[in-house]
């Protein structure tokens, strides 16, 4: 088992910004956060999970090269725990410590806008920057911002960036590269997935419903949720990670869930934990026809005595790469409150579905002892990604 600790989260998305006021939202099942929105896809306003809260403003000098959303949307999530980052950079020094992010959208927005500029006007906006696309900028930006000198990269492997940002960041622990990792993931909406998205008939124009015999697709979100790892140990600790690419298709998912389930079991070996000793599992759950069906599957089949689960997408939208690391996030106020996130959706279970343990609102985890919570993410690619967080042993 690795001695990874989670001693810090800064977290910002449609439920709020900070742990307080997420965990209020989260715990309540409170769906404010998806609200209908037009003018991202033409003729249509479907739900996002927008962060509607000020953001804090990119310091000077960043703010010439580095003020875009998906940095603002980093920052409010670093600043939250900001004393805890420098007192890690006091004690360590700036190249022992790492930045892992996970992103796949960040800074397109300002690029698609940029671009129309440039078709319309024939030259780019003055405020244009072409830096505000690349995939390093958004860990390259909070590493400058605090004066980091250690290892510092991005991942982009879609819906699972998050969650293997944490499980390099872990690495680098292990490793013996670091002694403090900034770890999680980051995106924003932006018009390309969305309407990437649309074109797929990936997106319900309602409220997601993971799971139901009616569910009919995704809705998009944005956030930020960023950890603070190190080997100093702290009440939630990483017990284990796992990954798999089965490769099945680009964008479906393989049927029976086998690299679902590698991923899976994995996270379990390394934390050498068995599936009974979960606690919780929060669910990829998009509410597409495929991804769901793929999912139930390979949940029955690792856990066949049943797990609590829930999908708190409905609450959230899909955050896209961040959402690996959202969801951590939630498990992570799960240890500290000792609540879990309901199942929010119709109750119309899908007959062709093995049977899953939703969680009822009100529910919590179980006293004495110590507890384990599973995250799982699958992104496009068969690209599978799964964590357990625990009471630290």
């Amino acid at each position: 088992m690795s001695a990874a600790y989670l001693n810090a989260l800064g977290v910002v998305c449609a439920l709020g910004a900070g742990k307080a006021a997420v965990a209020e939202a989260l715990f309540a099942g409170n769906a404010h956060g998806l609200r209908a929105e037009s003018g991202w896809i033409p003729e249509h306003a479907p739900p996002l999970g927008a962060v509607r809260m000020p953001l804090p403003a990119i310091p000077e000098p960043l703010a010439a090269t580095r003020d875009n959303r998906c940095n603002r949307l980093l920052l409010a999530a670093a600043q939250e725990i900001e004393a805890d980052i420098r007192a890690a950079i006091a004690s360590h020094g700036g190249a022992r410590v790492g930045m892992v992010l996970g992103t796949s959208t960040g800074g397109i927005e300002e690029a698609t806008r940029g671009l129309a500029a440039q078709r319309r006007d024939d030259a780019w906006p003055v405020d244009y920057r072409y830096a505000h696309q690349e995939l390093a900028g958004p860990a390259e930006f909070l590493a400058e911002w605090l004066e980091l000198a250690g290892p510092c990269y991005t991942i982009s492997t879609a819906c699972t960036a998050g969650a293997r940002a944490m499980a390099s960041a872990q690495r680098l622990l292990d490793a013996g590269l670091c002694d403090a990792v900034l770890c999680g993931g980051v995106d924003t909406l932006a018009r390309l997935p969305l309407n990437g998205f649309h074109a797929l008939g990936a997106m319900d124009p309602a409220r997601c419903n993971p799971f139901s015999r009616e569910r009919r697709g995704i809705n998009i979100g944005e956030a930020a949720a960023l950890f603070l790892m190190t080997r100093e140990r702290g009440p939630v600790q990483l017990l284990g990670a796992g990954s798999s690419s089965d490769a099945y298709h680009m964008s479906s998912p393989d049927p029976a869930g086998l690299g679902a389930q590698q991923a899976m079991r994995a996270a379990l070996a390394q934390a050498g934990l068995e599936p009974a000793q979960i606690d919780y599992l929060n669910l990829h759950g998009t509410a597409t026809t495929h991804n769901d069906a793929m999912e139930a599957q390979a949940v029955a089949a690792v856990f066949p005595h049943g797990v609590p689960c829930s999908s708190t997408k409905p609450l959230t939208g899909h955050t896209l790469a961040a959402a690996g690391a959202l969801e951590a996030a939630f498990c992570w106020l799960s240890l500290r409150y000792g609540r879990l996130p309901p199942q929010h959706w119709d109750g119309m279970a899908d007959p062709e579905l093995p049977a899953l343990r939703f969680v009822e609102a009100g529910a919590r985890l179980p006293d004495g002892g110590p507890r384990r919570l599973m995250s799982s993410s699958f992104a496009f690619g068969g690209n599978n990604a799964c964590l357990i967080l625990g009471d630290a042993a």
